[in-house]
């Protein structure tokens, strides 16, 4: 009787492929896991409030930007030059100071009145982050515009000015890009 010599590895193979997408799934759980999720606070509200509101958010929008015009005042801006080569226009970032910061705006209808009565709220943010954010609920009228308190940004980097005005349940938002240069030493 001859025996047959001839091995197979094909069982080989089919363990060393199970062995080998078990290591990449735990793999990819323990990566995804390691990165922190961060909800995006557009619209300055939770995600999950704007997204199951949004045609009503954008109706009060652009009821909003028919009538009303937010701008603001006296402020200090960055000249980027690190992006020329992009096809995406924009716009210079607000120039940030270490320490106390103040922002002041203007809320005003298109034929430039000062709207005074308007439910004005701040909130200071960082790209990908919720961590750092700071907001003001009620930002008051002084003489013509309305003027954030004293905030004091610490940490160097990128940061989004954004203010929210409500006005008989019209609703528009205003939004910049700031930088905070780091210390050199």
């Amino acid at each position: 009787m001859p025996k047959n010599r001839e091995k197979t590895y094909w069982p080989h193979m089919i363990v060393g492929f199970l062995m080998l997408a078990v290591t990449l799934g735990y793999w990819t759980i323990r990566a995804a896991s390691s990165m922190p999720v961060q909800e995006t606070n557009d619209y300055m509200m939770k995600y999950q409030e704007s997204d199951m509101n949004i045609n009503e958010i954008r109706e009060k929008k652009r009821a909003f930007d028919n009538d009303y015009i937010i701008d603001l005042k006296d402020i200090e801006t960055m000249v980027m030059i690190d992006n020329i080569h992009s096809n995406r226009p924009q716009s210079d970032p607000v120039k940030l100071t270490m320490g106390s910061n103040r922002f002041s705006y203007t809320v005003a209808d298109k034929s430039g009145k000062i709207v005074e009565d308007a439910n004005v709220s701040f909130l200071l943010t960082r790209p990908h982050t919720t961590v750092d954010d700071k907001m003001i609920e009620v930002i008051s009228l002084q003489g013509d515009r309305y003027v954030t308190p004293e905030i004091n940004i610490s940490k160097p980097g990128r940061y989004t000015l954004k203010l929210r005005a409500n006005i008989d349940g019209k609703i528009g938002y205003f939004q910049k890009a700031a930088y905070l240069q780091p210390v050199k030493n």
